[in-house]
């Protein structure tokens, strides 16, 4: 079938996520010694992650699991809260935009930067994440033509919704655009439901965890090249 615009998941396909997020966390933690000491005392880093699951739950109550930022910010005042910490709208934003800056310090796979720009020559490209990652705000940002993020539209995979703004933005029918990504569930199996073709990128060989096929498979993103050729 004819592929006239590629979309891409970012975190854990193009770069790895867990350094991003390991040095984030380091970056707030720096913060918060200098401007929260209790808070860094009572919550270093692997403390700070046992409160995520609350700030998901209250995230879920009030509707906004597709927002990151407002789950993040909700898990950072519940440790001001628990550290009996004064704490303002305006210094957790603060914690966050440190958490955030760093966030989106991340090193790309070897092959990409390359492969992008040669597919970023035949076709449109258009990031498709359920993350925090901007890859505008990344040296990767230059070869894109948009970016669609669960907490810019309200929606996050595997809703069909997301998958065909990117389409919409790039003026193709789902069927006409690859997505390419490494989870099998949110990228690959919700992709092929919204109509997209595919390319599951698996760096781990993982089993493809569903009975029904996975389409085409590649080790890295050399593999989208040769789907494309």
């Amino acid at each position: 079938m004819t592929i006239r615009a590629v979309s891409f998941d970012l975190d854990d396909t193009l770069w790895p996520v867990w350094p991003a997020i390991l040095r984030a966390e380091q970056a707030l933690q720096a913060w918060l010694a200098e401007r929260a000491l209790p808070v860094a005392e009572l919550y270093p880093p692997e403390r700070m992650r046992e409160l995520r699951p609350r700030a998901a739950e209250l995230a879920a109550a009030a509707g906004l699991s597709h927002d990151l930022a407002w789950t993040r910010r909700t898990q950072i005042g519940l440790a001001f809260d628990a550290a009996r910490h004064p704490a303002s709208e305006a210094l957790i934003g603060e914690a966050y935009r440190v958490f955030e800056d760093t966030r989106q310090q991340v090193e790309p796979y070897p092959e990409v930067d390359a492969v992008l720009a040669t597919i970023a020559a035949r076709l449109p490209l258009v990031a498709v994440t359920n993350g925090s990652a901007e890859v505008d705000r990344t040296a990767l940002g230059r070869h894109f033509k948009g970016a669609f993020s669960a907490m810019r539209l309200g929606i996050a995979k595997p809703d069909p919704g997301i998958f065909h703004a990117a389409c919409r933005h790039v003026g193709c029918e789902p069927h006409e655009v690859l997505h390419v990504g490494d989870d099998a569930h949110l990228d690959i199996a919700a992709a092929q439901a919204a109509g997209l073709q595919t390319l599951w990128i698996n760096r781990a060989a993982k089993p493809w965890p569903f009975e029904t096929p996975s389409g085409p498979v590649a080790s890295d993103l050399h593999g989208v090249i040769a789907l494309l050729d």
